[in-house]
């Protein structure tokens, strides 16, 4: 296939797609793992490795969600390469389907793990310097709920890590298609 071009053609995925969506993965995966960790982790006191954990946690979803944007603002500027030859009609719905619900949980889990920490009344960090604005005001009742589903949609979106991880795996390994090659670079 060849060195990718910086951008997407008809046949494979360009470089810049390419940095988006490695970087992303290994932030996201990065991120679920994080999470499952800190939560695991007692709510003795003032436990200056989960906060500590909790803080970056929260700078790195934030920075997911900037990265999101940027990935959506590249997708939509930039063709999509086709499908592979052959591929049956319910699994291109299938891959889109999950590409849909990958992209709209790259958008959730930071957003309810903003409001989570502004209804909580704790700031959400940037950068070490800098703190996102709260975007509603504190309730408890709110923070309550919204650990759970800020939880829930962390799970669906594990889940539909490895499905997506499983079905390349299976393109390029079981089918010997270029499913996989499109997206990795100097394939």
């Amino acid at each position: 296939m060849g060195s990718p071009p910086l951008a997407n053609t008809a046949e494979r995925y360009g470089w810049i797609a390419i940095l988006l969506h490695w970087g992303m993965a290994a932030l996201l995966v990065g991120l679920v793992g994080l999470g499952i960790y800190m939560v695991r982790l007692p709510d003795v006191g003032y436990d200056r490795e989960k906060i500590t954990l909790i803080l970056v946690h929260k700078a790195l979803g934030m920075s997911a969600l900037a990265a999101a944007l940027a990935r959506v603002a590249w997708r939509l500027t930039n063709a999509l390469p086709r499908f592979v030859d052959g591929l049956p009609a319910w699994q291109q719905v299938s891959a889109l389907f999950v590409h849909l619900w990958l992209y709209a949980l790259m958008f959730a889990l930071p957003l309810t793990g903003w409001l989570m920490s502004s209804a909580g009344g704790y700031p959400t960090p940037i950068f070490s310097w800098l703190d996102a604005p709260d975007l509603i005001g504190p309730d408890e009742h709110l923070f309550r709920t919204l650990i759970d589903v800020h939880r829930w949609l962390g799970y669906a979106f594990a889940a539909l890590i490895a499905l997506h991880a499983a079905a390349a795996l299976r393109h390029h390994l079981v089918l010997k298609d270029h499913t996989l090659r499109k997206m990795l670079p100097g394939a």
